[in-house]
């Protein structure tokens, strides 16, 4: 504030910003790799320099739903304004022309008898038409359909009746676009994906004797998620063998699943898992890597079709090298009680430490009898049996 009003420079507020922030922070602010997935699930990419911008009018409907509900309602509005504002002109044109405001101001204002007459035998375009105000009055009524039946188009000019029919076609396209567009912005993809969570972070561990990369997904919601699948890539910045840097190289790698397969049976949360062997990118991945300036992020993307509206809809999420947790796993979440499962969602992303080695999946690989040497952790299960115990009584005569 000061600076803008002149009284220091702003060279000077600038350095003493600088210098208020603390070294480390500004080395971890500088050396963090940008995301190229928010936790949301929104892309942080900006286009610039689009020259091409009339392609995004090819396609308008597309166009408007993208837009922010300010401008959509601002649109909305002024759409319909416009019609009602160019139909009232025509209608005043055509009165105008007839000659049918003349002969209302005659009639209003009594005029000499034999003009009077003359005036009561005529027969307007359209009735009670005095001036823009009502004309524009009779273009809301004839392209909303109200009819309060004080104005009314008569045979007396085809003209009208041609503008009649075509405000009446142009405003049923009208509501048939802005009301589509309106229904489409409220039953968005997205706004389904606002109930499928993922875990925080995502953990690395033993699984079946091999090191696994898992993380946990659910969802919130009753209905459910049909032929939901689930996809995940490893997005770094990679150099070919001819020295072509590619900043953002999208690999493809394999996913397990409770159930098997790609799909996924949403009903409770699942823990997905990747199985890291020679063909994963994670295969050199040791617990060195898992820093906040290191070159990696995995992205996961959950695709289904929403149950009730028939809709597909997409949840992503994205982990960075330091929200990768070495040596811990899930804790289960799933009990059994009174006869049905719940699901306790305040431990959905607690992890607990296990027993793991601190080496890459290559090194294990080769040397199986790293495994031997860790020490396993107990067997755990997921599911929680309780049981209300009824009390036993009988019941005897008392001897009289």
């Amino acid at each position: 504030m000061l600076s803008r009003k002149g009284i220091i420079p702003e060279e000077y507020v600038l350095t003493r910003l600088a210098e208020d922030v603390p070294d480390h922070a500004r080395y971890r602010a500088r050396e963090r790799r940008a995301r190229f997935v928010g936790k949301s699930g929104t892309c942080n990419v900006a286009h610039k320099n689009i020259r091409e911008q009339g392609r995004f009018l090819q396609d308008v409907f597309t166009t408007l739903v993208d837009l922010k509900w300010p401008h959509t309602l601002i649109i909305f509005t002024m759409t319909f304004l416009c019609s009602w504002l160019l139909f009232g002109m025509s209608w005043w044109l055509i009165a105008f022309a007839h000659g049918d405001l003349d002969h209302s101001t005659q009639l209003q204002a009594g005029g000499a008898r034999g003009a009077g007459e003359e005036a009561r035998g005529f027969v307007p375009c359209v009735t009670s038409i005095h001036s823009f105000t009502s004309a524009f009055l009779f273009s809301i009524e004839v392209q909303v359909t109200i009819g309060f039946g004080g104005r009314m188009v008569t045979e007396e000019c085809p003209v009208a009746i041609l503008v009649l029919i075509v405000q009446n076609i142009v405003g049923l396209v009208i509501n048939a676009i802005m009301l589509g567009c309106i229904f489409m912005k409220t039953a968005q993809a997205h706004r389904r994906a606002e109930t499928l969570i993922f875990s925080k972070h995502a953990v690395i561990a033993l699984r079946q004797g091999k090191l696994c990369f898992m993380l946990r997904v659910g969802d919130l919601r009753k209905s459910m998620i049909i032929s939901a699948t689930i996809r995940m890539q490893v997005v770094k910045k990679t150099t070919s063998l001819e020295g072509e840097v590619v900043p953002l190289n999208q690999i493809d790698i394999q996913m397990e699943n409770p159930v098997g397969g790609s799909n996924i049976f949403l009903v409770s949360p699942l823990i997905i898992y990747h199985v890291i062997d020679k063909n994963s990118p994670l295969y050199d991945i040791s617990p060195l890597h898992l820093n906040h300036h290191d070159d990696l992020e995995v992205i996961v993307i959950l695709e289904g079709v929403v149950e009730t509206t028939g809709i597909t809809t997409q949840a992503r999420t994205s982990y960075l090298a330091d929200e990768i947790l070495w040596g811990q796993r899930f804790v289960p979440i799933v009990a059994e009680e009174d006869g049905r499962y719940s699901v306790d969602y305040s431990k959905f992303g607690n992890t607990v430490k296990v027993p793991t080695p601190s080496c890459t999946a290559r090194q294990l690989e080769e040397d199986r009898s790293i495994i031997g040497s860790i020490p396993l952790s107990p067997k755990s299960t997921s599911r929680k049996r309780s049981f209300r115990l009824k009390p036993k009584f009988t019941i005897t005569d008392e001897p009289s």
